[in-house]
């Protein structure tokens, strides 16, 4: 039997909501998606939520509020999701790929020599459930009067120094990818912000830049919600700490059973709550691990084998050589990891591991 690399949560309490849902045909932007918008602002510590179609529509839409245009600048991790990228590019804003850290998230003393005076914002990207250090990214934010987005796509609950992910910049993003903390059956995303204006703008643009039915202020697009999704999602939020709980006690079985390989392991950055969306070690023998636990069932993944700089897309941005993320992709592997799996599962995937390494000492 194979060992998923996630295993998205379904049962009886969602597909009661979902059914509901579906009995009131209400089925775009309706109670539900309006309760679930409540219910994310008062999670997050934020003034508004904005529900919208996935997390790179989230990011267009807040790159537009934000007033981005061509020619200006976007500091943004090189080692994370390229549609973090593409959402940069499609409003026409140019990336700037930084470096990453030892966390593998974005590298605050690199991102601060790439300041030039068309940089107008900073995305840190919350990696693999990782909080970034936003002391020094709200530092530099504010020193050079940027405004700072957190992409928080892969950090559903995770905090810094006990704030949540998503509530220090001037706006935050969430996905709800079916593998996520967060997850609904299909596409979803969220902005979350304290600016009224961002906002606004942002639920305009979701729904073809209307103002009302018959009224349209400017060019938007169809990046709606829908009503099914909501319903799944609200049971799913009433219980994300609790998931979040149960991944990190994965995490730290891991941590227990994989101790003394040679093999890089996941660490929680200090002042941080780590939400292990991913648990990702590293290693050079990284093909012949990922090979072997193929072998025995166990499921795998690299996020990500190609960088974001690195891209064919991105070419014409003449990228930078990134020492640290070139070197970490060729390394890193993601074993099996979600609130869904169950201990045995785990020790099963350490027992592969181990063996791996026994065998090729």
């Amino acid at each position: 039997m194979t060992i998923p690399l996630s295993r998205p949560p379904v049962d009886d309490e969602m597909k009661q909501a979902v059914l509901a849902a579906m009995d009131a045909r209400q089925y775009i932007l309706g109670p539900n998606c309006r309760e679930f918008e409540t219910e994310l602002a008062r999670y997050t510590g934020t003034k508004h939520a904005v529900l919208t179609s996935s997390a790179t529509a989230g990011l267009w839409m807040t790159f537009k509020a934000l007033g981005v245009k061509p020619g200006d600048e976007v500091l943004v991790p090189a080692h994370t999701a390229f549609p973090t990228i593409e959402a940069i590019c499609f409003a026409e804003g140019t990336p700037v790929f930084v470096d990453a850290d030892d966390w593998y998230t974005m590298d605050p003393k690199d991102a601060a020599a790439k300041i030039t005076s068309r940089t107008v914002g900073v995305v840190p990207v919350h990696l693999y459930g990782q909080p970034v250090d936003m002391n020094a990214v709200q530092a530099l934010a504010e020193e050079h009067r940027l405004w700072l987005l957190e992409d928080c796509a892969q950090a559903q609950g995770a905090a810094w120094q006990g704030r949540r992910v998503g509530s220090m910049g001037r706006v935050g993003v969430y996905s709800f990818y079916p593998s996520k903390n967060l997850p609904v059956m299909g596409d979803g995303g969220c902005v979350v912000t304290n600016d009224d204006e961002v906002a606004a703008r942002c639920r305009r643009l979701r729904d073809h830049g209307r103002l009302n039915k018959d009224l349209h202020a400017e060019v938007g697009f169809n990046l709606r919600f829908n009503e099914l999704q909501a319903a799944a999602a609200r049971v799913l939020l009433r219980r994300l700490d609790a998931m979040n709980d149960r991944r990190r006690a994965h995490a730290a079985r891991y941590a227990r059973g994989l101790e003394g390989l040679p093999l890089a392991l996941p660490s929680e950055r200090p002042h941080a709550r780590h939400v292990y969306h991913l648990y990702v070690v590293a290693t050079p023998r990284r093909d012949a691990l990922a090979a072997f636990l193929k072998e025995r069932g166990v499921q795998t993944g690299i996020h990500y084998p190609v960088p974001s700089h690195r891209q064919p897309a991105v070419e014409r941005f003449a990228p930078p050589v990134l020492e640290r993320t070139e070197k970490l992709v060729r390394e890193i592997l993601t074993l099996p990891i979600s609130a869904d799996h169950t201990e045995a599962e785990i020790d099963e995937v350490i027992g592969a591991v181990k063996e791996f390494f026994d065998r090729r000492v």
